[in-house]
């Protein structure tokens, strides 16, 4: 993988590895320039679509709401640790209404930043701040590519998809699984996906949070392959899980228990309900609000009470429904509103925040693409610190694509270099360059631009940036057409990155063990 070449190369050789790369844009190779690996650190301020006196309405709407009406609580002991708190419990519905001053101050417990560490540090990720980080999707049933088709999920495109993830700078994380692994044994699937994850990947990877058996076999698998023991693992985190309320108004006790146990294994958690409007809760912006803030507030209390101090990250992933059928619509103006308002109510409280930039499109096509841009502006301008489902989420989430996760690298590499500061010093801003070329002139060959060659502009992946005689002789193929090209020479050319033998025979020797015990202990 190449990254972003020097400003200082020029001349003759300059030109020659601009035309390369140029090239290889055109011809599907994976030797494309891309940013080195970090975060988008945005510049710009937020955008915040409530007044600080809205801000705090649903601020003390959603605290009312926890009083009043509550959480349907499934998890025995989370009941009786807010009870003992002090919180009302209605025994007959296993409903937790929680004093207002007791939840803002669980919360305030919960940092505002911190790192986390995979077995390779360079890829460490910092959450908080104007930092954002972009995941792969996360959890589909299905995958799509367009040579083979529409299948279900399965380990072989569970591993090239994660290979795709891995070529990519700009993906810093890996949500629950990259598609679903419905080939494998539902019990024991978790062992070889966090075992895929640690040999073809050097990435933050996300525990499984379902149940705490899941989450501590991935702790223990992490700290073999950092070549560290749970105990540093607790101070220095490297893994991080998404659990979900169940909206409206209710927790799993799988949700709980993978929570807690992510908690007292020192790693983060973060929080986020799934509220669509109409469906899960009432049809209007401020009340879906209400609803999220008020089950994030819940969760991320219970967190803080069993292990304070503990990393916690503030989700939202609030968008609308189609309301004459139903179903899930994403990439709206309701959702990437939502995206931003979900970020100014998690400053608010000082947490991190999750995000994502979804797409409802059953084809990779323009709606596929503008539905993900307009939720990705949404998420990039809240100040999302990690953005979910960033990459190749297709058809409302039921698949993972191939071709789509291609224009979506594209998009968020255009992205990143879009948000990147503008150099004003005397050197960039050129007025010397400027003078010495006669007015109606042009640029092309000055030393100024020449010395500026491979770097001045993004290195598009498949857009076709050629004169109209050059397209028409190239077969005018499509920007979908080019990205199954892309994908395929990626995956011939590419490497997993470097793991050390012992290592690996550890993490086997493991998983088979665990594989083993399992057939008489689900964890």
């Amino acid at each position: 993988m190449s990254e972003a070449p020097s400003p200082a190369r020029s001349g003759r050789s300059g030109r020659k590895r601009a035309r390369e790369d140029r090239k290889a844009a055109r011809t599907g190779s994976s030797k494309v320039s891309q940013l080195a690996f970090g975060p988008l650190i945005n510049s710009y301020p937020p955008l915040d679509p409530l007044t600080e006196e809205q801000l705090e309405a649903v601020h003390q709407a959603s605290l009312d709401l926890l009083r009043d009406g509550g959480i349907e609580v499934m998890s025995e002991r989370v009941r009786r640790a807010f009870e003992k708190e002090g919180a009302k419990v209605l025994e007959d519905r296993d409903v937790v209404l929680t004093d207002p001053d007791m939840i803002v101050e669980l919360v305030s417990r919960a940092p505002s930043a911190f790192t986390l560490t995979p077995r390779n540090p360079e890829r460490a990720l910092q959450l908080g701040g104007n930092q954002s980080y972009f995941g792969m999707v996360s959890g589909p049933p299905n995958v799509h590519d367009c040579v083979n088709g529409r299948r279900a999920g399965n380990f072989a495109d569970y591993k090239k998809l994660l290979s795709l993830g891995q070529h990519f700078n700009v993906i810093g994380l890996f949500g629950n699984q990259t598609v679903a692994t419905t080939d494998l044994p539902p019990t024991t699937r978790h062992l070889d996906c966090y075992l895929a994850n640690l040999s073809l990947t050097d990435k933050i990877f996300s525990a499984i949070p379902i149940g705490a058996g899941r989450v501590k076999d991935a702790a223990q698998m992490l700290a073999l392959a950092r070549g560290i023991s749970l105990d540093e693992m607790r101070t220095h985190p490297g893994l991080i899980g998404n659990i979900n309320v169940n909206s409206p108004r209710k927790l799993d006790e799988a949700m709980s228990d993978g929570a807690l146990a992510l908690a007292e294994l020192g790693q983060a958690v973060i929080v986020t309900p799934f509220t669509l409007l109409g469906a899960m809760t009432p049809v209007t912006m401020a009340a879906g609000l209400v609803q999220q803030n008020a089950e994030a507030l819940f969760g991320i209390a219970m967190i803080q009470l069993f292990h304070p101090g503990s990393p916690v990250v503030y989700g939202g992933f609030t968008s609308n429904v189609d309301m004459r059928s139903g179903a899930p619509a994403f990439g709206t103006p309701e959702n990437a509103k939502a995206n931003l308002a979900g970020g100014q109510l998690a400053r608010r409280y000082g947490l991190p925040y999750r995000t994502s930039a979804c797409n409802a499109s059953n084809v990779v096509d323009a709606q596929s693409t503008y539905e993900t841009q307009m939720a990705l502006w949404g998420a990039v301008m809240g100040h999302g610190n990690v953005v979910y489902h960033a990459a190749g989420w297709l058809e409302g989430g039921l698949v993972a694509s191939y071709e789509k996760f291609i224009l979506d690298i594209e998009i968020l590499q255009h992205l990143a270099h879009m948000l990147s500061p503008i150099d004003c010093s005397e050197d960039e801003m050129g007025v010397q360059a400027i003078r010495d070329v006669d007015p109606g002139g042009h640029f092309f060959g000055t030393d100024h631009t020449m010395a500026r060659y491979e770097t001045a502009f993004y290195a598009p992946l498949v857009s076709d940036w050629q004169n109209n005689e050059n397209w028409q002789a190239a077969g005018a193929q499509s920007a979908t057409e080019r990205a199954t090209t892309l994908w395929q020479s990626i995956l011939a050319e590419h490497q997993a990155p470097e793991l050390d033998p012992g290592i690996l025979e550890s993490l086997e020797d493991y998983v088979s063990r665990r594989k083993e015990a399992i057939g008489t202990d689900e964890p």
